[in-house]
């Protein structure tokens, strides 16, 4: 893959501040929670955190997978923190969410692989903010579908699970997620009723008829949701973008996965995962 390509004019960060980022920051900070806005570096901070929303990222910030596209730390995690889940939804309340978003770290290091505090986190969430619509971001938990369950039957209205690329990148970028895998979570998701959703990057090195087997993959096994966003090298460290993707493909992108039977979908190159989740309830 090509190293240190120079960042095109028209790929641009539109940096916003205003007083619900200080709002937001201020709460996100006082509860001592992490976002995945922050650890990921990613580039729409300014947007969502001046509309008042933001991504919160649960089980700490240490992850036990080391993806060579990811910004977060990897390593050895601390304990759980029990408060987190009240935490969390305390949060929530006071940022009068409409619609929250939460992912998680991996960790692979505790016995259910987090899978309750999952469960804990959402449930949480639903006491302290019944009105408040829900979309969860979830690891793959190994393969292990019952503790996809364990997620499942806490109700959140989305279920999402990032394929990140298509199949033969995915040994390249995912240190330990497998592609079929992945597709098995997503259809455990879909199968009992919940929206699944699912995100990649672009910009590593596919093609755009892999992309197209992915959405094909994808949909077969019930994903209703896709968002498609450039890959940015967070850092030196991080694998190199081998190709800066022009906004025509992204258009294209979205068009064919329309066609395709898609419900929803984001393609564009600074969309992320939970850009504009609110819209995919």
């Amino acid at each position: 893959m090509a190293e240190h390509i120079k960042k095109p004019d028209w790929l641009k960060i539109r940096l916003r501040g205003n007083e619900h980022f200080t709002q937001t920051k201020r709460i996100v900070e006082s509860h001592c929670l992490h976002t995945i806005c922050t650890s990921g570096k990613c580039p729409n901070m300014g947007e969502c955190w001046s509309r008042g929303t933001a991504t919160f990222m649960i089980g700490g910030d240490i992850c036990t997978r080391s993806c060579r596209f990811c910004n977060t730390l990897t390593g050895k995690p601390l304990p759980l923190d029990p408060k987190e889940p009240e935490n969390v939804a305390e949060s929530i309340r006071l940022m009068q969410l409409k619609h929250a978003v939460v992912t998680s770290v991996d960790r692979d290091d505790l016995p259910d692989l987090g899978a309750s505090h999952w469960a804990a986190t959402i449930r949480a969430i639903k006491r302290v903010n019944p009105t408040t619509t829900l979309e969860v971001l979830i690891p793959d938990f190994q393969g292990k579908l019952e503790l996809v369950d364990q997620v499942i039957d806490a109700a959140p209205e989305i279920i999402s699970h990032n394929m990140e690329t298509i199949r033969r990148i995915t040994p390249l970028v995912r240190s330990a997620a497998r592609y079929d895998v992945s597709l098995s979570v997503l259809k455990r998701i879909a199968s009992r009723n919940i929206v699944a959703k699912t995100g990649i990057m672009v910009g590593l090195g596919e093609t755009e008829e892999e992309v197209c087997e992915l959405m094909d993959d994808v949909l077969a096994v019930g994903v209703s949701v896709l968002t498609i966003g450039q890959y940015l090298q967070p850092s030196r460290k991080n694998i190199p973008v081998s190709a800066y993707i022009h906004p025509d493909q992204f258009e294209k992108y979205r068009t064919i996965a329309l066609e395709k039977g898609f419900k929803h979908v984001e393609s564009a190159p600074l969309v992320r995962s939970s850009y504009h989740a609110e819209k995919h309830v």
